[in-house]
């Protein structure tokens, strides 16, 4: 499975600070649950690439 490749299986995400300083990422999709966590610096980061890729998407979308 690629990047390009859709599935049709729905997921939901929260993101959120954690009361250990940290940031998570949950990720549930039916029975998967997949907590994610980060520190501020990395979470900075992951921020930055999905700006990214937004402005990237947005370009190819006109």
């Amino acid at each position: 499975m690629g990047i390009n490749t859709e599935k049709k299986i729905e997921a939901n995400m929260q993101i959120g600070p954690t009361d250990r300083g940290m940031v998570r990422i949950f990720v549930s999709a039916g029975d998967a649950e997949i907590p994610m966590d980060f520190e501020v610096e990395e979470a900075n980061d992951i921020a930055q690439e999905i700006m990214a890729a937004a402005s990237a998407a947005a370009s190819i979308a006109k």
